[in-house]
């Protein structure tokens, strides 16, 4: 009679011993941030010339946003106030940061790793960083980085520090730089040249890839670059091999953290300039090294989705999926980006592009994913960035502190689509200081000065003398001035764009 009873023992000892299902507020977190992807370049948001099976099988499993948001048309700011919940128009030192740049935001400070850390979350980041790092002055390539990823919330980072076009082109992770040898030290400008390194510009018949505009400085692995770098010759990264390395390593901070709720930032390279894919995918896009590099963007969410399901953690998992910015085509190389697009359209219907103030420059792809959770479909909720801050403090019931990411507004709902509400109104920024507000379907762009076309990028930059007002629900591609028709509902956007200028307003 003691087997049956030791029996039972035995089970009820294995069921307590083994880790059990945690809370549905804490699901593992997956954002995947790309970089320069537009609103048209995703089958599941109307590309044919361009397959992303991947991607579009997200989207399949979960919710798409037609009216999501980044804060601003270009990469730094909208990181920054990613991370930190303010929109970066508040505070100096946010537009597009140099490779050497100190880091922007300071230990201290409220960001979303911290918030998730202290949820009780492992955190990570992998890849794209371009928030500079180390003190006033900038960071020191051959010691001990501080004041980076690791030092604002997040437990690991691997990092790009800058941009794929910027030096240093080298690997950080967590402190220091990989593969490092002290006896060949780094040394990183952007004023007067350092060593004495070919570049672009003196030796074009080097290249394999030549500059457009600008990009003309050291190169690198047959490339020019934004910058002047000599040393650091073994710690150098191969431009084919980005996506491998970033995504291996996001897996690999999966696998290990398994067992405990983790937060993953996952920010590619792609599909930013320079465009230098790997051998599986160059030419296989029929659209130039810029589709090539899409096809590698759909392979590295395919392999993240493939190891969730491998780990058992599909079900238990929130995935994001957006972009830093709207789409820009010839961003500095002669890539053939524009020779070859085919008719492909990479802001979709939208007018302008990256460094804009119309729709093409913030109006991004936003796809949410949660098994059970989310239920899959499209929503037109009106949505930003900014909130995935409060949001996920929410869900984690974390609060925020007071004072702290004072733009981020809780949007829970409407990210899970339990609501298609949205936000009350949401604030566009584009590279030129120009700010935009949309309220409902109205949108409105301030008066300002400067250059109506972008000459190095062709992208229309939306600057004009006079006020702009677009009805967005009849008028997407923002083709029809309606300011002079509706003189009460320019005063009344102008005055709320004011007022959150100065902080007096909160989105609802």
């Amino acid at each position: 009679m003691r087997q049956p009873c030791l029996l039972i023992f035995l089970l009820v000892g294995s069921f307590f011993g083994q880790a059990q299902p945690r809370p549905a507020s804490k699901p593992n977190i997956v954002l995947v941030y790309a970089d320069d992807l537009g609103y048209g370049d995703l089958g599941c948001y109307g590309a044919t010339k361009v397959a992303t099976p991947n991607i579009d099988r997200l989207a399949r499993g979960g919710l798409r946003f037609t009216r999501a948001h980044a804060t601003s048309a270009t990469c730094t700011p909208s990181r920054y106030a990613l991370l930190t919940g303010e929109y970066p128009w508040r505070r100096k030192g946010t537009n597009i940061a140099p490779g050497d740049a100190a880091a922007i935001i300071e230990p201290g400070r409220t960001t979303l790793p911290a918030v998730l850390q202290k949820a009780g979350y492992q955190t990570g980041v992998v890849g794209k960083w371009h928030l500079g790092l180390g003190p006033p002055g900038g960071p020191d390539w051959n010691g001990e980085i501080t004041k980076g990823p690791n030092d604002i919330g997040f437990d690991y980072s691997f990092l790009m520090p800058a941009t794929g076009d910027r030096v240093p082109c080298v690997f950080v992770e967590n402190h220091r730089v990989v593969a490092l040898d002290p006896n060949d030290p780094i040394r990183v400008s952007f004023g007067e040249p350092v060593g004495n390194e070919p570049t672009g510009k003196d030796h074009p018949e080097l290249l394999k890839m030549k500059p457009s505009h600008g990009h003309d400085n050291t190169i690198i692995n047959g490339i020019s670059r934004i910058g002047s770098m000599s040393g650091g010759k073994a710690a150098r990264w191969t431009d084919e091999d980005l996506a491998d390395v970033l995504t291996g390593k996001a897996i690999d901070f999966m696998d290990k953290h398994r067992s405990t709720p983790f937060f993953l930032y996952l920010s590619t390279h792609d599909i930013h300039v320079p465009r230098v894919p790997h051998q599986r995918f160059a030419g296989k896009s029929g659209l130039g090294p810029r589709g090539d590099v899409i096809l590698q963007l759909d392979w590295t969410v395919g392999e993240i989705l493939k190891a969730l399901d491998r780990l058992g953690l599909t079900g238990n998992t929130l995935v994001v999926l957006s972009s830093d910015n709207g789409a820009v085509i010839d961003d500095g190389y002669q890539d053939g980006a524009v020779e070859k697009l085919s008719g492909h359209t990479p802001s979709g219907p939208l007018r302008g592009g990256k460094y804009s103030a119309f729709e093409g420059g913030t109006r991004v792809p936003l796809l949410v994913r949660w098994p059970g959770r989310v239920k899959p479909g499209v929503t037109d909720a009106l949505v930003s960035q900014i909130d995935l801050l409060a949001s996920l403090a929410k869900l984690t019931g974390r609060a925020v502190p007071a004072g702290q990411a004072p733009d981020s507004r809780d949007q829970l709902s409407a990210w899970l689509g339990e609501t298609k509400t949205g936000r009350d109104h949401v604030v566009e920024h584009a590279v030129s200081g120009t700010l935009s507000v949309v309220k409902g379907f109205w949108k409105y762009i301030e008066p300002s000065q400067g250059v109506k076309i972008n000459k190095n990028t062709n992208t229309e930059t939306g600057a004009d003398a006079q006020p702009q007002l677009y009805d967005l629900a009849t008028d997407w591609a923002e083709r029809q001035n309606v300011a002079a028709a509706h003189s009460d509902k320019i005063r009344e956007l102008a005055a709320l764009l004011q007022e959150v200028r100065k902080g007096i307003v909160a989105a609802k």
